[in-house]
């Protein structure tokens, strides 16, 4: 799921809904690719979250690929760097690499 811009409070009610839908069939590997999301804020944070949570809870695989380093930032200071499976691209997330 390949996000773009901000991902703020504006936005983050739309990303939620795409999420869902997505986890509704279950995948056993979701990929949010934040190549392309320079920022996000506390909403998009809990939008990333629950999305998680939502997948953890059939067993399936959460991952975000391509953090920008502004992002990765945000990350570090709530310490979701150490929550989140962090990988390069999206093709190693989905390598599991």
């Amino acid at each position: 799921m390949p996000l773009e811009g901000e991902i703020d409070l504006h936005v983050s009610p739309e990303v939620a809904e795409s999420l869902r839908t997505m986890i509704a069939k279950k995948p056993k590997v979701v990929v949010v690719d934040l190549t392309k999301v320079p920022y996000f804020d506390s909403s998009g944070l809990a939008v990333l979250i629950e999305g998680m949570q939502k997948v953890q809870e059939y067993g399936g695989q959460f991952a975000l690929a391509g953090v920008q380093e502004s992002v990765q930032h945000i990350l570090e200071i709530a310490r979701l760097d150490q929550v989140f499976q962090i990988f390069p691209d999206v093709g190693s997330a989905l390598a599991g690499q």
